[in-house]
């Protein structure tokens, strides 16, 4: 790796962001590794403290002055807690969304270039407006940039348009459809990626650019589902969904990958594996960005014992409990190398367009794994 030439590198993670800033420094330093004037490590130590009543206040112990900083913030991280009036009290996003305040206040305009990586958007569905109600993903963006962000990342965001609330600042909206894809191949090595054995099915309308991503990159058939809501009735802030309709060829002993961007209670997405056994499919693999399991574990434990899916695949850029990474469906996808490698080529001042699209890594990996089940029907036919 070439030497910094923009500013020297530093890296904050925020509270519940130690272990993912960690492993992501930790890839940095062993690239940078007998560079002339790298460092062993870049994490910078840093605070947010609590007073009793629930106020706080953000704390740097070294100085930033000319220096690239990066934030780590997971704005999910309910595992995180604080005490106010005595009481045991969980992060909320507004609290994780201040604590990143804080922490820019605290660098007070002397870094070169402040940098946020925000994996899950913070209040990122809330990104358009539909009555009298508050934009509040582009007030938060105009916020940061505001104080002083010059580069916001963050991955799969619910509707990148988004970043149309500051055409003037970076954004970049990052996806882990390599990791995805790695992940599955690692986990079921002999799984077949033929288009008469598997395809791709869109959970809903709003997923169906990610889900069009893969099927053309794989070269399999995509098919999809739509929601049909009862407008007349608003629960949880959204309208309730009635019925999923799928749209598609037939999927009967096929296999199926449904990607979707997050899990939040989950019912949506059990609904659909259900329909999607109901049709006659083998398997189903889900692909989510970030898995929330609002409503605990308990419906997926239910729908695994039933066969209703084989395996959920979601990564660990936002807070994961002990319970979810104990459970046989699940499968973690790791994306701190892939967070390293941004970080290292940002820093240098050097286009990420070629991290930004994996199709030739995709492609790569899949000539890869099938010429690896070639080799292995070759061996079963000759034995």
């Amino acid at each position: 790796m070439n030497a910094c030439i923009n500013g020297e590198l530093s890296l904050i993670g925020m509270k519940g962001c130690e272990k993912f800033t960690k492993e992501v420094d930790e890839w940095i330093a062993t690239w940078r590794q007998g560079t002339e004037g790298e460092r062993s490590g870049y994490i910078v130590r840093t605070d947010c403290p609590r007073f009793g009543s629930g106020e706080g206040k953000g704390l740097i112990y070294e100085s930033l002055r000319g220096h690239d900083v990066y934030i780590i913030s997971d704005m999910f991280n309910y595992g995180v807690t604080y005490k106010m009036y005595g009481v045991e009290t969980r992060m909320s996003p507004d609290d994780h969304f201040q604590d990143l305040k804080r922490i820019i206040g605290a660098i007070g305009g002397k870094a070169h270039r402040v940098s946020v990586i925000m994996p899950m958007l913070y209040e990122g569905r809330q990104h358009k407006r539909t009555a009298r109600e508050s934009l509040d993903c582009a007030m938060a963006l105009n916020e940061l940039v505001n104080i002083g962000v010059s580069n916001i990342i963050t991955f799969d965001a619910h509707d990148p348009r988004v970043q149309n609330a500051i055409p003037l600042s970076g954004f970049e909206d990052v996806h882990p459809n390599y990791q995805m894809i790695k992940a599955l191949l690692r986990e079921f090595p002999d799984i077949s990626l033929s288009p008469d054995d598997i395809m791709l099915v869109s959970p809903d309308e709003g997923a169906m650019s990610r889900s069009i991503y893969y099927s053309s990159v794989l070269g399999i058939d995509l098919g999809m589902f739509y929601k049909r809501r009862d407008f007349t009735k608003i629960v949880n802030g959204r309208n309730p969904i009635l019925a999923h309709e799928y749209l598609g060829r037939d999927i009967r002993g096929m296999d199926v990958i449904v990607v979707e961007d997050m899990i939040a209670s989950g019912d949506s997405m059990i609904d659909v594996c259900q329909q999607l056994k109901a049709k006659g499919a083998a398997h189903v693999y889900v692909f989510c960005t970030f898995g929330l399991f609002c409503n605990g574990l308990s419906a997926f434990d239910r729908a695994y014992e039933e066969g209703i899916f084989t395996r959920i695949f979601t990564t660990n850029l936002i807070y994961r409990t002990e319970e979810l990474l104990s459970r046989q469906w699940y499968s973690e996808v790791n994306m701190c190398k892939y967070v390293a490698n941004i970080i290292d080529t940002l820093n240098q001042d050097e286009t990420i367009s070629g991290l930004l699209d994996p199709a030739a890594k995709i492609h790569a990996r899949v000539e890869q794994h099938n010429t690896h089940l070639a080799q292995q029907q070759m061996k079963i036919a000759h034995d």
